[in-house]
């Protein structure tokens, strides 16, 4: 299994190179770019320095969704704080959870542009908000300089000779299992009428990050498939069908 580093909106072909680097320096392989500016480009490689690999096994994708579809557990990498509040978790928390997620299931490590990082929509995708400890006068670190301090934790944790985590006995749901989850959620919710009483349309991202939060492995993402299922069943007009 493994730990990938995706890249959204990245501006600046400079910076997707300085990634390549940081991560080789650290064993991560896997890099995925949402959108970019402009890739391939003669910048990447040369601020790469020896990563070229990377970027040429580098795979670009047009949605965040996409790039994380068969990740298990996605982390979301901000400085700023929300509108929704959020579990933080530093670095070194982070990286010993995912140690103990690689033995079953693939990870994403998820930065978005330089100069306004993740929307909440982007995070609302998320399992956890990694933040890096700062000087609270200078709290700007480039993206590759972010990059770096995550992806050497995960190396301090998972390296030959790292103490192995106990594993986990079913593989969480991946996000797009998690993805269907929450459409099947939202037809559940019109079907019977339920209304948003949380006063600013964030029901579903409330939802999302609950469930997010509670990081669901594969049996029990079935089992609420199950209940949305039987309520639907109890409930729908012959000729409808149930969500995916």
């Amino acid at each position: 299994m493994s730990t990938r580093i995706v890249l959204v909106d990245t501006n600046h072909p400079g910076n997707i190179g300085a990634v390549a680097r940081a991560m080789k320096n650290m064993g991560l392989r896997e890099l995925c770019l949402v959108r970019p500016k402009f890739f391939p480009h003669a910048d990447a490689t040369a601020r790469a320095s020896g990563a070229d690999d990377l970027l040429e096994r580098a795979r670009v994708f047009e949605s965040l969704e996409e790039a994380i579809a068969d990740c298990g557990l996605v982390v979301g990498t901000s400085a700023r704080q929300r509108h929704l509040p959020w579990d933080l978790v530093e670095p070194r928390e982070c990286a010993a959870r995912i140690a103990q997620e690689l033995r079953i299931g693939h990870v994403a490590v998820v930065f978005g542009s330089e100069r306004y990082g993740l929307t909440n929509e982007e995070l609302a995708r998320c399992n956890w908000l990694v933040t890096i400890p700062t000087d609270d006068e200078y709290r700007s670190l480039n993206i590759a300089m972010a990059v770096q301090v995550i992806a050497y934790e995960i190396w301090l944790a998972t390296r030959p000779g790292a103490p192995e985590p106990a594993p986990r006995e079913v593989p969480l749901a991946t996000a797009e299992e998690m993805t269907r989850l929450y459409e099947h959620i939202e037809q559940v919710l019109e079907e019977i009428d339920f209304r948003d009483r949380t006063g600013g349309g964030h029901l579903m991202a409330r939802i999302r990050r609950l469930f997010n939060r509670a990081q669901l492995d594969q049996n029990e993402m079935n089992i609420l498939r199950g209940v949305l299922t039987a309520v639907q069943s109890r409930r729908r007009p012959a000729g409808k069908s149930a969500a995916r």
